[in-house]
């Protein structure tokens, strides 16, 4: 019988404990799908009227917002944007409009002078090469001004339908606490994330991803006690765990005193975005 030397037997050894890590690995990447779908389906029935909180009713109008809302809120770019449409409706009238002008009209927006520039160039870009059209390709959308992985992503899947997972500083925030990733880099972490669900649930996840964050995992202090996902999420602690003080820190629908939105939203989960602007709408 043939006997195996030092040297075979260190390789089968080797090998033996290569499978076993990669078992492992297979079992924990599948454990992790698992919880990552279960936190997914748990806020699909949180906020079933999840959706782009940036007021557009087209491509162009989407891009630009996005584009404006670096540093700001989604509701300041959304009284901006209502401004600077009714100005400068598509690509060609924004093009040519004057700097001067524009800046004014953007300055709530913070970093207004970089921003009127990049839609300046923006708007000409879509001129000059795409017919005053936005492009609905990655790889095209990303070579515009000011246009990058994110704001691509969320102009591919809310006004083209195709999927796309959005990273803005919300969801890299919550997929490094719901363990979804070890990463700070945007691309990185949508790769990483994207390994976990399956393509026809990005758009979606990533809006109910950045609606738990906007309204109940904060930054600075979450509202652990009143998370539907508390007890799937390895973070869990790192915020007000006691219910009664946790419910003070919703934000916006869930907040103490807007019962009547809550449940109007979930009424009409159709009508969310129009709801959402009604309810923002400045009186007078």
């Amino acid at each position: 019988m043939a006997r195996l030397g030092s040297c075979g037997s260190s390789a089968i050894s080797n090998a033996a404990e290569k499978d076993a890590v990669a078992i492992a690995e297979a079992g924990s990447l599948l454990a992790l799908k698992r919880r990552a779908r279960k936190i997914n389906r748990i806020l699909a029935d949180k906020y079933p009227y999840a959706h782009a909180e940036l007021d557009f009713r087209n491509p162009f109008e989407l891009v630009v917002a996005t584009v404006l809302s670096a540093q700001t809120t989604d509701v300041l770019v959304n009284q901006v944007t209502k401004i600077l449409f009714a100005r400068y409706p598509d690509a060609r009238a924004l093009a040519e409009a004057d700097p001067a002008e524009l800046e004014s009209i953007l300055q709530p927006t913070g970093f207004f002078r970089a921003k009127a520039r990049n839609v300046l160039a923006l708007s000409t870009r879509l001129v000059d090469e795409y017919d005053g059209e936005v492009p609905g390709r990655l790889e095209d959308l990303v070579t515009l001004p000011g246009v990058g992985r994110k704001t691509a992503n969320v102009v591919l899947g809310n006004a083209f339908g195709v999927p796309g997972i959005t990273v803005d500083t919300h969801f890299g925030r919550l997929a490094r606490r719901f363990g979804w990733t070890a990463s700070d880099d945007p691309v990185k972490i949508e790769f990483d994330v994207a390994e976990l669900f399956e393509p026809r649930d990005w758009t979606m996840l990533s809006h109910r991803v950045v609606f738990h964050g906007r309204r109940i995992c904060h930054a600075k202090k979450p509202a652990c006690g009143a998370c539907p996902v508390a007890s799937l999420c390895p973070s869990y602690g790192d915020g007000e765990t006691d219910p009664v003080k946790a419910a003070k820190l919703l934000k916006y629908e869930l907040a103490p005193g807007n019962e009547a939105l809550l449940e109007k939203l979930l009424a009409e989960t159709h009508r969310a975005a129009e709801i959402r602007m009604e309810s923002q709408r400045r009186p007078g």
